[in-house]
């Protein structure tokens, strides 16, 4: 019989839903039930809907269609609700399916009811609530549209549980994905000229070149124009980071001699980013609302364009459309900005450069993750959890597709460990590496267990330095010798691991980092490393 959730779940596999996470519950069995009849859908079973959440945002992120994850009403909905909200943050297409409560109790605040619609209002792109079974399919369709098109995000559908198996008709449907939206050819000529008659200008690539060809496209442009780019929050892995024109980031710390220089430029072209707070370092880079120098700000969403910085020319068009279309006829060679390049990737150089102070109290984190960079393989991904541990990783990495930097954007601890699961279920012949401290692993940790059920290499790495050190600097700075809080009293992280099933080793000195890399780097199955780092040599800035 084909019910309304086989027609549900046809939709979704009909646009590429291959893999659902999910925590079970009463109020969606009959969803669950039908997951069943759809062999071509890989069910992963999670112990936290947060954790759940985090896995279907790392693989939205990954392929590009809705990472779907399916929980059941109340404690469920709310658990998920970080991944909702980090969706949004990272626009990433995520689909959050919420079983609900019978449809004759709605809005009667039935046991563990939630108005969704209010709950999630303001980070959703979309909120539904079903109330007849042939909706289910319309809902599905319409699910996708809205997650993946303009800025991609998070959508929630809530489905009554008496709505889930009633028959309904067969459907094939199938969205066909829109034309990518050009440029005006005046649009262009506008842009054409500000960049030919530029001296210093300045690209700031964001998330939308993260396509097929997307990088490719946006290379061959900085290149042919001879212009810089500096990649959006979080976005290292758009440019190659060896490359010349590379000239670094714009996150949480960057040192004002860098930004002086940005600041200098003559021309920005915002392409594919939404110009965040943390992006535009909160709104001081351009200078709001009026900018200092031209701003050209292209983003396939016209609610964005625009929205903080007034534009000399604003684009709601695609992006890697756009720098195709602005390719010269020639490779320009303009030998001031050429010199202009140079110095901005002479000052990300000496940003980037590895520190050598010895340690003397504890593991270097930066030193765990230098060795990293020495032996990763071209394919490494690396799945990072939120906290200082990751500075080094941001500042001294550097990243060149295909290697892949998975990093909430929304800063959300506890996302490194699922994001690394989702990642090695997603591109099983990556090297995926996971990067943690000890406060986010103790909020999600449990997603070990599917890496060990399914024997997924993944190389988890946690720094533990007994603190919540992010909000530990923060107090050092504003309340010197006073932190309460933010001491933590770790369990035995080894333990853990091995209890989980795993292999697993403790790095208490620098001499032993390289041969617990070269073992977890070479194993068949996860491998666990805890580093023994301290609060005395935790960098003091998070990327």
């Amino acid at each position: 019989m084909n019910t309304s959730a086989h027609a549900f779940l046809s939709v979704l596999a009909a646009h590429g839903v291959d893999r659902i996470f999910q925590v079970p519950g009463e109020s969606y069995i009959g969803l669950l039930d039908a997951v069943a009849d759809f062999p071509q859908i890989d069910l992963v079973t999670c112990r936290h809907e947060a954790g759940a959440g985090f896995m279907a945002c790392a693989d939205g992120r990954l392929t590009r269609r809705p990472g779907v994850v399916m929980v059941s009403r109340g404690p469920g909905a709310t658990n998920a609700s970080i991944a909702v909200h980090t969706a949004q943050q990272d626009a990433i297409p995520l689909i959050l399916v919420v079983g609900q409560v019978p449809k004759k109790d709605l809005r009667r605040e039935a046991f563990q009811e939630i108005d969704y619609r209010a709950m999630y209002g303001t980070i959703a792109k979309w909120v539904f609530e079903a109330t007849a079974p042939e909706q289910l399919a319309e809902i599905a369709y319409k699910a996708v549209r809205m997650a993946t098109t303009g800025t991609p995000g998070p959508v929630v559908i809530a489905i009554p549980e008496d709505v889930q198996q009633q028959a309904v008709a067969p459907v094939s449907w199938r969205a066909r994905p829109h034309d990518g939206l050009r440029a005006s050819p005046e649009g262009l000529a506008r842009v054409r000229s500000l960049i030919e008659h530029a001296q210093r200008p300045l690209i700031i690539a964001g998330g939308a070149f993260d396509v097929p060809g997307g990088r490719e496209a946006l290379q061959a442009f900085a290149q042919a124009w001879q212009i810089p780019v500096c990649v959006a929050f979080r976005r290292h892995d758009l440019f190659p980071n060896s490359h010349p024109l590379f000239v670094g980031d714009l996150g949480l710390a960057n040192p004002s001699a860098q930004l002086d220089r940005l600041h200098s430029s003559d021309l920005i072209l915002a392409l594919g980013t939404r110009l965040d707070d943390v992006t535009s370092q909160n709104y001081s880079f351009p200078t709001l609302p009026q900018p200092a120098q031209p701003l050209v700000h292209c983003y396939p969403d016209p609610r964005v364009v625009g929205l903080h910085f007034a534009t000399e020319v604003g684009l709601a068009c695609d992006p890697v459309g756009l720098v195709q279309d602005l390719m010269p006829a020639s490779v320009a060679h303009m030998p001031s900005r050429e010199s202009w390049a140079r110095e901005l990737r002479q000052v990300h150089l000496q940003i980037a450069a590895w520190p050598q102070r010895a340690a003397d109290d504890g593991v270097r984190f930066v030193e765990v993750v230098r060795q990293l960079k020495a032996r990763a393989p071209s394919d490494l991904r690396v799945c990072l959890d939120a906290g200082t541990f990751a500075a080094p990783v941001y500042r001294h990495f550097g990243f060149d597709f295909p290697q892949r930097l998975m990093a909430p954007l929304a800063g959300a601890m506890g996302y490194g460990t699922p994001a690394a699961v989702a990642t090695a279920l997603r591109e099983p012949r990556s090297r995926v590496v996971c990067m943690v401290g000890d406060g986010g692993f103790m909020m999600t940790g449990n997603e070990m267990i599917a890496a060990v059920q399914r024997r997924l290499p993944i190389l988890f790495i946690l720094a533990n330095n007994g603190s919540y050190a992010s909000i530990r600097i923060h107090q050092e700075r504003a309340y010197p010798t006073r932190h309460p809080g933010t001491d933590l009293f770790n369990p035995d992280f080894l333990s853990i691991a091995k209890g989980f099933g795993m292999t697993a080793e403790r790095v208490e000195r620098e001499d032993q980092i390289e041969a617990a890399l070269q073992r977890g780097l070479q194993a068949q199955g996860p491998h666990f490393i805890e580093v023994m780092t301290s609060l005395k040599v935790t960098l003091p800035q998070a990327g």
